[in-house]
Protein backbone atom coordinates (compact mmCIF):
# COMPACT_ATOMS: atom_id res chain seq x y z
CA UNK A 1 0.00 0.00 0.00
CA UNK A 2 1.18 3.26 -0.74
CA UNK A 3 0.32 5.99 1.95
CA UNK A 4 1.34 9.74 2.97
CA UNK A 5 5.23 10.30 3.49
CA UNK A 6 4.77 11.70 6.79
CA UNK A 7 3.43 9.42 9.46
CA UNK A 8 3.59 5.94 8.96
CA UNK A 9 2.90 2.32 11.10
CA UNK A 10 5.47 0.76 9.15
CA UNK A 11 6.77 -2.54 11.27
CA UNK A 12 3.90 -1.55 13.91
CA UNK A 13 1.03 -4.16 14.48
CA UNK A 14 -2.51 -2.88 15.25
CA UNK A 15 -5.60 -4.45 16.35
CA UNK A 16 -9.23 -2.18 15.28
CA UNK A 17 -12.09 -4.23 17.37
CA UNK A 18 -15.79 -3.57 15.53
CA UNK A 19 -13.59 -2.86 12.23
CA UNK A 20 -15.93 -4.35 9.93
CA UNK A 21 -17.76 -1.44 9.47
CA UNK A 22 -18.27 2.15 9.50
CA UNK A 23 -15.78 4.04 12.00
CA UNK A 24 -13.56 1.11 12.98
CA UNK A 25 -13.15 0.15 9.07
CA UNK A 26 -12.17 3.73 8.30
CA UNK A 27 -9.59 3.19 11.18
CA UNK A 28 -8.12 0.00 9.74
CA UNK A 29 -7.84 1.12 6.23
CA UNK A 30 -6.43 3.99 6.93
CA UNK A 31 -4.06 2.28 9.12
CA UNK A 32 -3.10 -0.41 6.70
CA UNK A 33 -2.37 2.58 4.28
CA UNK A 34 0.39 3.58 6.38
CA UNK A 35 2.09 0.71 6.54
CA UNK A 36 0.35 -1.14 9.81
CA UNK A 37 -0.56 -4.82 9.62
CA UNK A 38 -3.94 -4.89 11.08
CA UNK A 39 -5.93 -7.14 12.83
CA UNK A 40 -9.46 -6.76 11.72
CA UNK A 41 -11.89 -7.89 14.05
CA UNK A 42 -15.76 -8.09 14.41
CA UNK A 43 -18.31 -10.36 15.07
CA UNK A 44 -20.09 -8.87 12.00
CA UNK A 45 -23.30 -8.41 14.27
CA UNK A 46 -26.14 -6.24 14.07
CA UNK A 47 -26.52 -3.10 15.88
CA UNK A 48 -28.44 -5.06 18.81
CA UNK A 49 -25.42 -7.76 19.02
CA UNK A 50 -26.04 -11.70 19.34
CA UNK A 51 -25.82 -12.70 15.79
CA UNK A 52 -22.64 -12.66 13.63
CA UNK A 53 -21.21 -12.71 10.14
CA UNK A 54 -17.70 -13.95 9.45
CA UNK A 55 -18.10 -12.22 6.39
CA UNK A 56 -17.64 -8.90 7.69
CA UNK A 57 -14.14 -8.42 8.65
CA UNK A 58 -12.90 -10.58 6.40
CA UNK A 59 -14.17 -8.61 3.71
CA UNK A 60 -11.73 -5.47 4.96
CA UNK A 61 -9.10 -7.30 4.84
CA UNK A 62 -9.56 -8.25 1.28
CA UNK A 63 -9.78 -4.51 0.72
CA UNK A 64 -6.54 -3.96 2.78
CA UNK A 65 -4.80 -6.94 0.67
CA UNK A 66 -5.87 -6.02 -2.27
CA UNK A 67 -4.14 -2.67 -2.05
CA UNK A 68 -0.77 -4.10 -0.96
CA UNK A 69 -1.63 -4.14 2.55
CA UNK A 70 -1.00 -6.78 5.29
CA UNK A 71 -3.97 -7.91 7.45
CA UNK A 72 -5.84 -10.67 9.11
CA UNK A 73 -9.07 -11.20 10.43
CA UNK A 74 -10.86 -11.64 14.09
CA UNK A 75 -14.14 -13.02 14.35
CA UNK A 76 -13.83 -13.31 18.27
CA UNK A 77 -16.39 -11.11 20.82
CA UNK A 78 -14.61 -8.82 22.87
CA UNK A 79 -17.75 -9.75 25.83
CA UNK A 80 -15.78 -12.23 27.49
CA UNK A 81 -12.28 -12.68 28.72
CA UNK A 82 -11.65 -15.37 26.65
CA UNK A 83 -12.50 -14.25 23.20
CA UNK A 84 -10.31 -10.85 24.30
CA UNK A 85 -7.12 -12.92 24.85
CA UNK A 86 -8.09 -14.46 21.40
CA UNK A 87 -8.17 -11.29 20.03
CA UNK A 88 -4.88 -10.25 21.02
CA UNK A 89 -3.37 -13.51 20.56
CA UNK A 90 -4.14 -13.21 16.99
CA UNK A 91 -1.72 -10.20 16.62
CA UNK A 92 0.61 -12.10 18.72
CA UNK A 93 0.65 -15.01 16.89
CA UNK A 94 0.31 -14.02 13.48
CA UNK A 95 2.82 -11.02 13.72
CA UNK A 96 4.49 -11.38 17.00
CA UNK A 97 3.65 -8.23 18.28
CA UNK A 98 0.85 -5.61 19.12
CA UNK A 99 1.72 -1.88 19.04
CA UNK A 100 -2.16 -0.75 18.86
CA UNK A 101 -5.14 -1.54 20.45
CA UNK A 102 -7.96 0.25 19.54
CA UNK A 103 -11.39 -0.37 20.69
CA UNK A 104 -14.15 0.68 18.59
CA UNK A 105 -16.47 -2.73 18.58
CA UNK A 106 -20.29 -1.65 20.00
CA UNK A 107 -24.11 -2.21 20.18
CA UNK A 108 -27.03 -0.27 21.00
CA UNK A 109 -30.30 -1.53 22.47
CA UNK A 110 -32.34 1.26 23.52
CA UNK A 111 -35.07 1.85 26.44
CA UNK A 112 -36.45 4.15 28.60
CA UNK A 113 -35.03 3.91 32.17
CA UNK A 114 -38.24 2.77 33.79
CA UNK A 115 -37.98 0.07 31.42
CA UNK A 116 -34.56 -0.88 30.51
CA UNK A 117 -33.82 -4.95 31.31
CA UNK A 118 -30.86 -6.40 33.30
CA UNK A 119 -30.01 -7.61 30.08
CA UNK A 120 -29.99 -5.03 27.84
CA UNK A 121 -27.74 -2.90 30.16
CA UNK A 122 -25.52 -6.03 30.49
CA UNK A 123 -24.94 -6.72 26.93
CA UNK A 124 -24.08 -3.14 26.07
CA UNK A 125 -21.69 -3.16 29.29
CA UNK A 126 -20.36 -6.08 28.23
CA UNK A 127 -19.43 -5.00 24.58
CA UNK A 128 -18.22 -1.43 25.71
CA UNK A 129 -16.94 -1.50 29.03
CA UNK A 130 -15.65 -5.46 29.52
CA UNK A 131 -14.93 -5.66 26.17
CA UNK A 132 -12.54 -3.06 26.46
CA UNK A 133 -10.93 -4.17 29.66
CA UNK A 134 -10.91 -7.81 28.24
CA UNK A 135 -8.60 -6.71 25.58
CA UNK A 136 -6.73 -4.13 26.88
CA UNK A 137 -6.36 -6.63 30.14
CA UNK A 138 -4.98 -8.95 27.62
CA UNK A 139 -2.75 -6.50 25.73
CA UNK A 140 -1.08 -4.31 28.15
CA UNK A 141 1.25 -6.72 29.65
CA UNK A 142 2.48 -7.41 25.83
CA UNK A 143 2.85 -3.64 25.95
CA UNK A 144 4.49 -3.13 28.80
CA UNK A 145 6.93 -5.66 28.05
CA UNK A 146 7.88 -4.34 24.59
CA UNK A 147 8.40 -0.97 26.35
CA UNK A 148 5.86 0.50 24.14
CA UNK A 149 2.44 0.92 23.31
CA UNK A 150 -0.36 3.03 21.98
CA UNK A 151 -4.37 2.66 23.16
CA UNK A 152 -7.45 4.07 22.09
CA UNK A 153 -10.66 3.76 23.52
CA UNK A 154 -13.99 4.60 22.50
CA UNK A 155 -16.35 6.94 24.67
CA UNK A 156 -19.05 9.32 23.39
CA UNK A 157 -20.97 12.34 23.72
CA UNK A 158 -23.31 10.18 25.30
CA UNK A 159 -21.06 8.83 28.05
CA UNK A 160 -20.09 12.62 27.98
CA UNK A 161 -23.25 14.40 28.75
CA UNK A 162 -25.76 11.42 28.56
CA UNK A 163 -28.82 11.23 26.38
CA UNK A 164 -32.55 9.67 27.04
CA UNK A 165 -33.16 5.78 26.45
CA UNK A 166 -29.69 5.04 26.64
CA UNK A 167 -28.45 4.30 30.27
CA UNK A 168 -26.49 0.93 29.37
CA UNK A 169 -24.90 2.98 26.47
CA UNK A 170 -24.22 6.00 28.88
CA UNK A 171 -22.41 4.08 31.53
CA UNK A 172 -20.64 2.27 29.51
CA UNK A 173 -18.90 5.01 27.74
CA UNK A 174 -18.31 7.07 30.56
CA UNK A 175 -16.59 3.68 32.26
CA UNK A 176 -13.86 3.43 29.56
CA UNK A 177 -12.79 7.06 30.59
CA UNK A 178 -11.82 5.85 33.85
CA UNK A 179 -10.15 2.63 31.89
CA UNK A 180 -8.32 4.89 29.39
CA UNK A 181 -6.64 6.96 32.48
CA UNK A 182 -5.44 3.72 35.08
CA UNK A 183 -3.69 2.33 31.64
CA UNK A 184 -2.13 5.92 31.07
CA UNK A 185 -0.59 5.95 34.45
CA UNK A 186 0.65 2.74 34.76
CA UNK A 187 1.51 2.78 31.14
CA UNK A 188 3.62 5.87 31.53
CA UNK A 189 7.10 4.43 32.39
CA UNK A 190 6.63 1.78 29.91
CA UNK A 191 6.06 3.89 26.92
CA UNK A 192 2.33 2.70 26.70
CA UNK A 193 0.04 5.93 26.04
CA UNK A 194 -4.08 5.58 26.43
CA UNK A 195 -6.41 8.53 25.75
CA UNK A 196 -9.81 8.33 24.32
CA UNK A 197 -11.53 8.95 20.98
CA UNK A 198 -15.39 10.98 21.40
CA UNK A 199 -16.43 10.66 17.57
CA UNK A 200 -19.55 11.11 15.88
CA UNK A 201 -20.23 9.83 12.08
CA UNK A 202 -22.97 8.77 9.88
CA UNK A 203 -23.02 5.08 9.93
CA UNK A 204 -25.65 2.26 10.10
CA UNK A 205 -26.48 3.66 13.40
CA UNK A 206 -27.99 6.46 11.73
CA UNK A 207 -30.56 4.51 10.35
CA UNK A 208 -33.88 5.82 10.34
CA UNK A 209 -32.61 9.25 11.28
CA UNK A 210 -33.02 12.04 8.66
CA UNK A 211 -29.93 13.10 8.45
CA UNK A 212 -30.00 15.32 5.06
CA UNK A 213 -29.07 18.60 6.91
CA UNK A 214 -26.17 17.65 8.48
CA UNK A 215 -22.95 18.58 7.19
CA UNK A 216 -20.29 15.98 5.76
CA UNK A 217 -19.92 13.00 8.76
CA UNK A 218 -18.32 10.75 6.93
CA UNK A 219 -15.80 8.12 8.98
CA UNK A 220 -12.84 9.02 7.28
CA UNK A 221 -13.21 12.56 8.93
CA UNK A 222 -13.11 10.79 12.36
CA UNK A 223 -10.03 8.23 11.58
CA UNK A 224 -7.27 10.61 11.41
CA UNK A 225 -7.26 11.51 15.00
CA UNK A 226 -7.50 8.22 15.99
CA UNK A 227 -4.60 7.80 13.65
CA UNK A 228 -2.65 10.21 15.53
CA UNK A 229 -3.21 9.25 19.17
CA UNK A 230 -2.35 5.58 17.77
CA UNK A 231 1.18 6.82 16.34
CA UNK A 232 4.77 7.00 17.85
CA UNK A 233 4.44 10.70 17.76
CA UNK A 234 0.94 11.02 19.98
CA UNK A 235 2.51 13.41 22.52
CA UNK A 236 -0.40 13.27 25.08
CA UNK A 237 -2.03 10.36 27.33
CA UNK A 238 -4.93 9.96 29.48
CA UNK A 239 -6.79 12.83 27.50
CA UNK A 240 -9.92 12.96 25.26
CA UNK A 241 -10.04 13.89 21.42
CA UNK A 242 -13.79 14.61 20.48
CA UNK A 243 -14.09 14.14 16.53
CA UNK A 244 -17.30 16.00 15.24
CA UNK A 245 -17.74 16.55 11.65
CA UNK A 246 -14.49 17.47 10.69
CA UNK A 247 -13.96 20.02 14.23
CA UNK A 248 -11.08 17.75 16.37
CA UNK A 249 -11.87 18.93 19.72
CA UNK A 250 -10.37 18.39 23.46
CA UNK A 251 -12.42 17.11 26.06
CA UNK A 252 -11.80 17.81 29.77
CA UNK A 253 -12.95 17.52 33.16
CA UNK A 254 -11.92 20.08 35.42
CA UNK A 255 -12.98 21.62 38.75
CA UNK A 256 -13.89 24.80 40.39
CA UNK A 257 -11.85 26.02 42.96
CA UNK A 258 -14.58 25.55 45.18
CA UNK A 259 -14.99 27.43 49.12
CA UNK A 260 -13.40 26.25 52.14
CA UNK A 261 -15.09 26.29 54.92
CA UNK A 262 -13.92 25.01 58.83
CA UNK A 263 -17.78 23.20 59.22
CA UNK A 264 -20.59 23.42 56.82
CA UNK A 265 -24.04 23.71 57.56
CA UNK A 266 -27.02 22.70 54.69
CA UNK A 267 -28.02 26.69 54.55
CA UNK A 268 -24.31 27.20 54.17
CA UNK A 269 -24.15 25.33 50.73
CA UNK A 270 -26.69 26.58 49.52
CA UNK A 271 -25.77 30.05 50.09
CA UNK A 272 -22.57 29.58 49.06
CA UNK A 273 -23.23 27.55 45.51
CA UNK A 274 -22.68 30.65 43.20
CA UNK A 275 -19.12 30.76 44.58
CA UNK A 276 -18.69 26.38 44.42
CA UNK A 277 -20.03 26.92 40.94
CA UNK A 278 -17.82 29.81 40.30
CA UNK A 279 -15.59 28.30 37.09
CA UNK A 280 -13.30 31.04 37.03
CA UNK A 281 -9.94 29.77 37.37
CA UNK A 282 -10.94 26.43 37.59
CA UNK A 283 -8.38 23.99 38.12
CA UNK A 284 -7.28 21.30 35.15
CA UNK A 285 -5.59 18.72 36.31
CA UNK A 286 -3.59 16.32 33.55
CA UNK A 287 -4.09 12.76 34.51
CA UNK A 288 -0.44 11.85 33.76
CA UNK A 289 1.36 12.74 36.07
CA UNK A 290 -0.72 13.45 38.93
CA UNK A 291 -3.90 14.75 38.82
CA UNK A 292 -5.24 12.25 41.47
CA UNK A 293 -2.86 13.28 44.24
CA UNK A 294 -2.90 17.06 42.99
CA UNK A 295 -6.58 17.06 43.74
CA UNK A 296 -5.69 15.76 47.40
CA UNK A 297 -2.79 18.49 47.73
CA UNK A 298 -4.44 21.16 46.88
CA UNK A 299 -7.86 20.17 48.27
CA UNK A 300 -5.40 19.79 52.06
CA UNK A 301 -3.50 23.37 51.05
CA UNK A 302 -6.86 24.94 51.06
CA UNK A 303 -7.86 23.20 54.54
CA UNK A 304 -4.75 24.10 56.21
CA UNK A 305 -4.85 27.60 55.41
CA UNK A 306 -2.50 27.47 52.39
CA UNK A 307 -5.04 28.99 49.57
Amino acid sequence: MTGDSGKRFDGRVAVVTGAGRGLGRAYALLLAERGAKVVVNDVGGGIPGGDSDAGVAGGVVAEIRAAGGEAVASIDSVATPEAGRAIVDTALNTYGRIDIMIHNAGNVRYAPLAEMSYEDFDSVLDVHLRGAFHVVRAAFPAMREAGYGRVVLTSSIGGLYGNRNVANYAVAKAGVIGLSNVVALEGAEYGVKSNVIVPAAVTRLADGLDTSKYPPMAPELVAPAVGWLAHESCTISGEMLVALAGRVARAYIAETPGVYRPQWSIEDVGEQMDDIRDTADSWLLPVVPSAHSDHIGRSFAMAMGGQ
